[in-house]
């Protein structure tokens, strides 16, 4: 066998490997049955996300934090973003926002809180005024000063959903590992930018409420992260996880803050209204971290 048919024979046992991301869509014989894994399939997974390796604090020879904010409008962020309609599809694809909802409302996520410095810790109903907004009509508001109730009819309710998820922010550690000998990321938290759900009872587009939702900590979220997957439009039978997306930085991010003398002031607070200045200098930020894993090298 030459070395041709071995590198054939190789590509087919990948692929082969690969199709069972789609899980039992070629031996199902109902529809009920795709999707569902068989005991052997379970056994042979064993399937966690890639464990981080412990890194001494000695070991660090530099390091600097950043904050990213990432625009959901830019096509190679999309990943991110969709599907926002979940009627039609299968209920193994949901977006990154309704992932980690559903893991907190589960419980599986509870490293949640109000800032990106994870201080102040929030919970479920905490999160309440912000994802979900009751409203009583002026005929319920009639209705109870009349009668002292209301009517559901006379109730409305407005909660926010995957497509109202304008950006993401993430915070991340960058350092050099000097037994590594080379430039290293970590991500330490993400936030969904959205506006509060009660913008969405109002009709005045010129209002913008947008807030962070809030922050949650990257590093227990791992395992709901990995179980969810993200759509891979080059080979729909080999999707991505939302953790092994994020952990390998495949987003466009621009830098709106890193940790300075000033107390971490972001880039909008000593560049004023110019946006094109803002990215030079969100470009600029990148590139001195890049230079510094060039530099070590450099005698």
């Amino acid at each position: 066998m030459n070395l041709r048919h071995v590198v054939l024979s190789g590509i087919g046992l990948l692929l082969g490997v690969s199709a069972t991301a789609q899980i039992n869509i070629l031996n199902a014989k109902t529809p009920d049955e795709i999707g569902i894994k068989t005991e052997a399939q379970i056994a042979y997974d064993n399937d966690e996300p890639l464990p981080y390796g412990y890194v001494d604090e000695r070991d660090v020879l530099w390091s600097k934090t950043t904050w990213e904010y990432i625009d959901l409008d830019e096509r190679v962020n999309f990943p991110l973003y969709y599907p926002i309609d979940t009627m039609n599809i299968g209920s193994e694809r949901r977006s990154l926002y309704d992932v980690l909802v559903k893991g907190i409302k589960t419980g599986e996520i509870e490293h949640v809180y109000a800032d990106s410095y994870f201080t102040e810790k929030r919970t479920l109903g905490d999160l309440g005024a912000s994802l979900e907004y009751v409203d009583t009509t002026d005929l319920g508001i009639e209705q109870f000063n009349a009668e002292g109730i209301v009517d559901p009819e006379y109730i409305r309710r407005f909660s926010l959903d995957a497509g109202d998820i304008q950006a993401w922010k993430v915070r991340g550690y960058w350092y050099l590992d000097k037994r590594q000998g080379e430039l290293r990321y970590r991500m330490l938290g993400l936030c969904p930018v959205a506006n509060e759900a009660r913008s969405k009872a109002f009709d005045d587009e010129s209002i913008d409420a947008s807030v962070d939702l809030f922050w949650v900590w990257f590093p227990s979220a791992r395992n709901v992260l990995h179980n969810a997957k993200a759509f891979n439009r080059k080979n729909t039978s080999q999707p991505i996880s939302y953790d092994h997306l994020l952990n390998s930085r495949r987003f466009h991010g621009v830098v709106y803050k890193e940790d300075n003398v000033q107390g971490d002031r972001s880039v909008s607070d000593y560049i004023n209204d110019n946006a094109l200045m803002q990215l030079l200098e969100s470009d600029r930020i990148k590139e001195q971290i890049r230079n510094i894993e060039i530099d070590m090298w450099n005698y």
